[in-house]
């Protein structure tokens, strides 16, 4: 690629080594797909792909990344074996128990993981010479949920009344002990940012309990799809936003470490919220359309629940491309051709990529 077609914060971790937690994951592959195509040295330590299809097998994203180590981020040893092997210049954390509903099922593994995991990660990261900055990611759940009618901002107040939500916050809480801790303001200490991004969507995701992939399921196999809470509404984006987000801050940490090392927001700019009702309605309109039926669900589940992000607007400079239209859109039609060609899921994904960063360049001109 030519480097001059290469964004600002691109072109500050080309070249750069970068590990990512939790690397086979529906955002990590996205991760090392986009962090190969701009030039960075890519790591990855994680769980090994636990279904199937699954989008790191599906892109062959172990081609995009030159070391690879299956672990849990639970096991200190090894965690810190591969910190040691790879010697990271920045780290991106993303590895996590993300699901509400399992999080009843399994809390105490859930707490492991999310808060312990991610002390061990930045134990490992500040016990490594190499290594400046990690970005740790959470969720737009870690706030203290008043069903307010305002977007929540890095300084409300943070809470959990489900188990997730209680480790995503208690995983804050860590985080930002260790950059008071240990971060230093001449730039030697490790730099630590936090990204509280809401729910994404886009091709390439076919985890358990989660909208698109259930409505997938039910395209596939021709069966019903059952709703709860069909008129809440949720911070839809594309994942690509996200991971944009997420390159744009451990590059900020690179060149600013004490402007970037902060908690940020990075949730849609589209003024409009759309529904879960809204959301199928759309993602019917683009592909198929399966049997739909309406519930309340059993387990209790924020109604509303929105994002501040006007600081990463204005001083990250984050500003997505795509609206929740384009965004439905653009995943509906991964699937489409996905399941059209499966042997294309590759080029699928990048062509993605590509007009992602193209309507990226566009709106900045």
């Amino acid at each position: 690629m030519d480097t001059h077609s290469l964004f600002a914060f691109e072109q500050s971790l080309r070249g750069k080594r970068v590990l990512v937690t939790g690397h086979t994951g529906f955002t990590g592959s996205w991760v090392c797909l986009w962090l190969s195509y701009i030039g960075a040295k890519v790591a990855g330590y994680s769980l090994a792909p636990d279904q199937a299809p699954a989008l790191y097998e599906e892109i062959r994203a172990k081609e995009l990344v030159e070391e690879s180590v299956f672990g849990d981020v639970c096991n200190y040893g090894t965690l810190k074996a591969a910190f040691d092997q790879f010697e990271p210049d920045v780290v991106l954390h993303l590895a996590a128990q993300p699901l509400v509903r399992r999080s009843y099922r399994e809390p105490v593994s859930t707490f492991l993981v999310n808060a312990m995991g991610t002390a061990h990660v930045l134990e490992a990261a500040r016990l490594t010479p190499s290594t400046r900055a990690a970005v740790c990611i959470t969720t737009d759940k870690v706030y203290k949920n008043n069903e307010w009618a305002w977007p929540y901002r890095e300084n409300d107040p943070l809470g959990g009344k489900d188990p997730y939500s209680a480790s995503k916050a208690a995983a804050e809480m860590i985080i930002d002990s260790y950059r008071a801790s240990f971060g230093k303001s001449d730039g030697t200490g490790l730099a630590i940012a936090t990204a509280r991004g809401g729910n994404i969507i886009g091709g390439g995701d076919w985890s358990e309990d989660r909208l698109v992939p259930d409505f997938v399921r039910a395209v596939i196999s021709k069966s019903q799809l059952t709703l709860r809470y069909p008129d809440a509404t949720r911070p839809w984006q594309h994942v690509l936003a996200l991971v944009q987000g997420y390159l744009m801050l451990l590059a900020g940490l690179l060149n600013e470490p004490d402007r970037y090392a902060r908690a940020w927001n990075l949730g849609p700019q589209d003024p409009r919220s759309f529904s879960v009702r809204e959301v199928l309605e759309d993602l019917s309109a683009n592909w198929q359309r399966p049997d739909l039926d309406y519930m309340q669900a059993p387990l209790p589940e924020a109604g509303a629940l929105a994002l501040d992000s006007s600081l990463a607007r204005n001083q990250l400079g984050w500003t997505p491309p795509w609206n929740t239209r384009r965004v439905v859109a653009e995943t509906a039609n991964w699937y489409r051709d996905y399941y059209a060609s499966p042997a294309d899921a590759k080029d699928i994904s990048l062509r993605q990529l590509q007009s992602w960063r193209a309507d990226l360049a566009t709106a900045g001109n």
